[in-house]
């Protein structure tokens, strides 16, 4: 039979020639790995969501991507390690220089371990972040003042996506170590404020009134939330009052913010309430004379 004489050839092959064994083996042991981490992958990318998405387990998406996320790394990690280990046991010459290293592994621990140290630090850390979960993926977040989305959490780095599309990358430690504003992980509600200093002269009630119902008119203001108007502060120029509104969430405060002072210094020119700038007022005395003038210098800083 065909398949009997070949199997007797490799057998009789790999019995002649060790070397060829130990070359079988390997090829076998990075076949089975590859295997091994392309199962893995497709287990959980496309088995685990489908499970979640049919509702068979009842699990938060955002925190399922990032557990996923996380578990599927450190499998695949360690298939790899247990392949390389494997190889490294059917080499006899890299088995004795092994079973050598072990020896001084004291040593050589220790000068790994401050070698690596800000690598094992980002990998706890990241380990700890999706356990802990102080933000998840697709999480709107503010970090070190950019606004940002949390687009995925590695087991070395987090990569934030910010508002103008820029990608960041910071290593977990720092993600793990800094304050970080998480607008997503439980109400995405906020109240955002609008300042407007109007003048002194000016009506005060008016103006609440325009900024109020302004506020109303606004689509992505919360109606059902209180609209609230306070004078907070009597400056060197202006009367300062600032707009409470509760909006549903963070990525669109800002721009409804700016749409909506736009709106009030409209209605403001249009019911003769003046938004007073920086002004101050020179005195000039006359050589040799008592006279003296006023002029006012708009523009300039008080």
């Amino acid at each position: 039979m065909p398949l009997e004489s070949t199997i007797d050839f490799i057998s009789f092959s790999l019995a002649k020639y060790p070397f060829l064994s130990d070359i079988f083996y390997i090829i076998i042991i990075i076949l089975c790995t590859i295997f091994a981490v392309r199962l893995v992958n497709r287990i959980f990318t496309v088995h685990v969501p489908e499970i979640v998405k049919s509702n068979k387990i009842d699990f938060d998406a955002s925190k399922e991507e990032t557990i996923r996320n996380m578990v599927q790394r450190l499998l695949v990690i360690t298939i790899y390690i247990i392949g390389l280990i494997l190889i490294i046991l059917q080499i006899e010459y890299l088995n004795n220089i092994t079973v050598t290293l072990l020896a001084g592994a004291g040593v050589a621990t220790i000068a790994l371990s401050f070698a690596a140290q800000g690598s094992l630090a980002n990998i706890i850390s990241g380990v700890f972040m999706t356990i802990f979960q102080p933000f998840r993926v697709g999480d709107y977040v503010d970090f070190n003042g950019n606004y940002s989305q949390v687009v995925d959490i590695t087991l070395r780095h987090t990569m934030l996506c910010t508002w103008d599309g820029r990608r960041i990358v910071v290593p977990n430690n720092l993600m793990d170590s800094q304050y970080v504003i998480n607008w997503t992980i439980s109400d995405p509600e906020i109240t955002w404020t609008v300042d407007v200093g109007i003048a002194y002269t000016a009506d005060i009630n008016e103006a609440r009134k325009i900024m109020t119902d302004t506020a109303m008119r606004h689509p992505l203001v919360m109606k059902n939330r209180e609209i609230l108007v306070r004078v907070t502060e009597l400056g060197d120029f202006a009367v300062n009052m600032r707009l409470y509104v509760h909006m549903p969430h963070r990525d669109v405060a800002f721009t409804s913010g700016c749409e909506m002072l736009e709106s009030i210094k409209n209605k403001f020119d249009e019911a003769g309430i003046e938004i007073p700038y920086p002004y101050r007022n020179l005195v000039i005395h006359g050589q040799g004379s008592d006279a003296s003038a006023q002029e006012s210098c708009p523009g300039e800083a008080s």
